[in-house]
């Protein structure tokens, strides 16, 4: 295989990518530099990124001591994972249905999924919030995950991927006598992992990440979300040391980064995917 020629314009689009990554991660740099020195060393006027005495140790362990980490990663898996349970099990048989299957409401439909994409969270969180305090799930799991289990994001990233899918398998699948529900199972869903990745790799550093919802329907620490964790590390014991609470913030981000470097090849394929029109 021939080699491609190192060129000025490579050269200048290789540098310019260069430079945008290092921009991105300026932020995250700057928060392992600082999980790693003591709080002296924090605020002192030169800026330098390695510390002069390190105190990673130290740090990572006020962190864990100070609040329990282990049970705030675990709330941030089970609110996140059954989020995402629910959003691909509702989405996928809906978009499947706007996608392959004709009906008079289609374009209602699809129209209203549109407009469920200009709702944010905040427009509806009074009253969810009176829901849930007359059902009394607040502080419960129910409260963080019910809100969300309906994506219409998730719909709309389904539909443009399984308009790209040839409706030749689709009518092969009722040719063999599948169910329309079957199709979906057996057919639909095996095709879809690069899309399903993508909308998890977006759901899960979503509410992940999310402080706003948590921070309404939650007062109870047992069952406090990993940024509303950080909250309460921040106001109750952290103080002014940054030091840990950075180390903290690291703990919490690094599932989120070792996730999406291991689904990054599934990501760009079901975004390229959903791109395209069938």
């Amino acid at each position: 295989m021939t080699a491609t020629p190192f060129t000025l314009g490579r050269a200048f689009r290789l540098g310019l990518l260069i430079l945008g990554a290092l921009i991105f991660l300026a932020p995250y740099i700057f928060m392992v530099s600082t999980s790693g020195k003591a709080q002296s060393e924090i605020f002192t006027s030169s800026l330098s990124l390695i510390p002069d005495q390190p105190y990673f140790l130290q740090n990572f362990a006020k962190a864990f001591s100070r609040v329990s980490m282990p049970r705030l990663l675990w709330n941030g898996v089970v609110v996140c994972g059954l989020i995402l349970v629910f959003q691909v099990v509702i989405a996928v048989p809906c978009a499947y249905a706007l996608a392959k299957l004709k009906f008079p409401a289609a374009k209602l439909m699809m129209a209203l999924v549109m407009l469920g994409l200009l709702v944010p969270i905040h427009a509806t969180a009074l009253p969810l919030y009176v829901a849930f305090d007359k059902l009394s799930v607040l502080n419960s799991y129910v409260a963080l995950v019910a809100p969300f289990s309906i994506s219409v994001f998730g719909i709309f990233l389904f539909l443009q991927f399984f308009r790209a899918m040839p409706d030749d398998l689709i009518h092969a699948a009722r040719l063999d006598g599948m169910s329309e529900l079957g199709i979906v199972a057996r057919v639909i869903v095996p095709n879809a992992w690069p899309a399903v990745t993508a909308f998890a790799i977006f759901s899960v550093v979503a509410h992940w990440n999310d402080l706003y919802w948590p921070l309404i329907v939650v007062s109870n620490q047992a069952y406090a979300t990993p940024p509303l964790g950080l909250l309460y590390f921040r106001a109750a014991e952290a103080g002014d040391d940054y030091g840990a609470l950075m180390a903290a913030t690291l703990i919490i981000t690094l599932p989120l980064v070792a996730a999406f470097l291991l689904a990054q090849k599934r990501f760009v394929e079901g975004i390229t995917m959903t791109g395209l029109k069938g």
